[in-house]
């Protein structure tokens, strides 16, 4: 079988007289080279940089301006109330602090998140242990950590660990600990807390757990196996926005304090639990969250 073979146009009479030789490529000179070189690395460790970040599963810290539209969001829809354009400007995103893109948003990377945000106050503020008459009072944080659970709250104080070897940290839950208990822990000196919403609001009102000295506070963003947040489990949902609005709305607006979101926030601002099913109760809703049964109740904190 013959194969067939493109054949081009018969050349003209005179055309190859005529035609003029491809100059060849001008050798490039060593500059071009490394320039080229250098160029083509910078492009692979950009991509190896990339495929280590989609493979290790790394979360990217939301920007300020993200954390304030979720926020707000969480705010309006948890509470039924539009806010003016006057309360929506009071708000800013130098209230938010945007955390290291250079690192992941989980347990073992907090303590080093804190330790880039407070800088070379670090020692001073996170620390030292001893009270300072005038400045620091005792059971008043410069960190304050709100969780939806006690064990949540214990598992992320193990990422702070290096930071709480001089001056430990108090834990605000009621999950096994007394008030009693906690307001005698808060007569020494505390650089870091976390808690629950609804004992650390306890504490607050009965002035046992000051924020005159609070910097910090980062809302722990992680969904249990439910797929439930501190956003949208409903009971410390609303435990989380009495407390906020009874203390630190104002320390907010006055710039006195900042909010970090810590973990990711789901894309199109909206966080959902799974409904949950149970023989002994049916499945409904309120505003799109689903109701928490009383018999799962135990497994997170509640007020005494």
């Amino acid at each position: 079988m013959v194969s067939l073979k493109k054949q081009g146009s018969p050349r003209k009479k005179g055309s190859q007289k005529n035609s003029k030789p491809l100059a060849p490529k001008a050798a490039k000179t060593k500059h071009e080279k490394e320039k080229k070189k250098k160029k083509k690395t910078t492009n692979d460790n950009k991509e190896t940089k990339t495929d280590e970040n989609s493979k290790n599963g790394l979360v990217q810290p939301a920007s300020a301006s993200e954390q304030l539209s979720f926020f707000l969001n969480q705010f309006r829809s948890a509470n039924d109330i539009q806010l003016s354009s006057l309360e929506l400007e009071s708000i800013k995103e130098s209230c938010f602090l945007e955390l290291s893109k250079s690192l992941d948003q989980d347990v073992k990377t907090l303590g080093n998140h804190m330790q880039e945000a407070f800088g070379p106050s670090l020692k001073e503020v996170l620390y030292e242990k001893q009270l300072v008459e005038g400045k620091i009072d005792p059971g008043c944080p410069a960190v304050l950590i709100i969780t939806t659970s006690a064990l949540r709250s214990i598992e992320l104080l193990r990422g702070l660990r290096s930071l709480t070897t001089e001056c430990h940290a108090a834990k605000l839950f009621s999950k096994h600990m007394k008030v009693e208990e906690q307001v005698s822990l808060l007569k020494n000196r505390v650089n870091i807390a976390s808690g629950t919403p609804s004992r650390i609001k306890k504490l607050i009102d009965v002035e046992a757990l000051g924020i005159s000295r609070l910097a910090l506070i980062v809302l722990d963003m992680h969904s249990d196996v439910k797929g439930y947040s501190l956003f949208t489990l409903p009971q410390v949902r609303d435990e989380f926005w009495d407390l906020y609005k009874s203390y630190f709305d104002q320390r907010l607006l006055e710039g006195d304090l900042q909010v970090c979101l810590y973990g990711p926030i789901p894309d199109g601002h909206v966080l959902k639990g799974h409904s949950i099913r149970s023989d002994d109760t049916e499945q409904n809703s309120i505003r799109g969250y689903a109701l928490w049964p009383l018999s799962h109740s135990l497994s997170y904190d509640t007020p005494p």
